[in-house]
């Protein structure tokens, strides 16, 4: 990923709560036919260091599973907020007028070897802790243990699990830092006064941390 000094983001702790933000990542594979892409949540683990290990599954008729190359390195996506910049946000465009559109947005790669696996005590411990940590919050959570114990293992039988430990992670957050800070008040003015998404909010809260 081509990262400017001034969009890089390379701490470990900011990078898996970005990670843990994310949720749903892009897994691209190599094949022996090309490559191959697929969308599925996956959890961190924080071993072992000092990356961790990023945890999920796919369905097992899924090509990815069995064809992914094992001798070489997969890519998982996360993104984080992302939205248009307009030129009118910027005080220079009442300066100079020099100023050009942009889209803001953060990602995340992490590189590592694919494993699959279909053992199903491992796989129920993946998916019960996948629903946990997106049922908790709500005020009657579902539980996988609500569902009858036949249909839950049918259900496992239909699915791999996979594993990446983390070789190699980086991130860009490309959050208007190369503009100067009267640019950066306007792009989150203006984004708070448009208000026309959360995305847009989430933009612009981005844009105020960096």
């Amino acid at each position: 990923m081509y990262i400017p000094a001034h969009f890089n983001e390379d701490r470990t702790a900011v990078l898996h709560a970005l990670i843990k933000a994310g949720g749903l990542a892009t897994l691209v594979s190599m094949t022996e036919d090309g490559m191959i892409a697929s969308h599925a949540p996956m959890m961190l683990d924080p071993e072992p260091a000092p990356y961790g290990t990023l945890v999920g599954h796919l369905a097992k008729a899924n090509p990815h599973a069995r064809l992914a190359n094992a001798a070489i390195q997969t890519l998982v996506i996360f993104h984080g907020p992302d939205g248009y910049i307009t030129p009118s946000y910027y005080a220079a465009k009442q300066e100079h007028g020099k100023v050009v559109p942009t889209w803001n947005y953060t990602a995340i790669h992490a590189y590592g070897t694919l494993e699959v696996f279909d053992d199903p005590a491992r796989l129920l411990a993946v998916v019960t802790r996948l629903t946990n940590q997106y049922e908790t919050s709500r005020s009657a959570p579902w539980a996988v243990s609500d569902a009858p114990d036949d249909f839950v293992q049918g259900m496992l039988r239909g699915i791999v699990g996979i594993s990446l430990p983390i070789a190699r992670l980086e991130g860009k957050v490309k959050m208007s830092q190369n503009r100067p800070a009267a640019d950066q008040t306007g792009v989150i003015d203006g984004l708070r006064a448009d208000g026309q998404s959360g995305l847009a909010a989430a933009v612009a809260q981005a844009v105020a941390k960096s």
